[in-house]
């Protein structure tokens, strides 16, 4: 995800689950007045779930005009790479995991996945909690 799509970090937040959610689907925070979903990019990415989540990390980003938290398990340093380090997604790769990653970038000894946060929220729009402000515009 490019530094541009962050709004903010913020530490492990209280979580409120959501009856019939998608699974991906954590719940949802309540940030600084903000009703904000929360999608857990380990559920999301079919890993297993962490011993101790109380060190997750919520990245909030601006998705289809709504605010998005992405529960992840630590973030690390903004990097500012080279355009020649960065190649398109092995075609090996399952289209599930395709659709939200955009490139790959070569680092010394590892590689770096960029996502797409818009992608990220496809994967089911239908059953993602909608924001409290969109509820008001729409019983207005």
């Amino acid at each position: 995800m490019a530094v541009l799509d962050v709004q903010e970090v913020v530490r492990q937040q209280e979580i409120t689950h959501v009856p019939l959610a998608p699974g991906v689907v954590r719940g949802l925070i309540n940030l600084r007045g903000n009703i904000v979903s929360t999608i857990d990019m380990r559920r999301l990415l079919k890993m297993p779930p962490l011993d101790d989540e109380s060190q997750s990390i919520n990245v909030i980003t601006r998705v289809a005009g709504a605010l998005v938290s992405l529960l992840v398990d630590h973030i690390g340093d903004v990097i500012e790479a080279p355009d020649d380090r960065f190649e398109p997604v092995p075609s090996t790769l399952g289209s599930e995991v395709k659709h939200i990653i955009t490139r790959v970038c070569k680092l010394p000894g590892n590689l770096l996945m960029i996502l797409n946060p818009e992608r990220i929220v496809e994967f089911d729009r239908v059953n993602l909690p909608v924001p409290i402000e969109l509820h008001k515009d729409r019983a207005a």
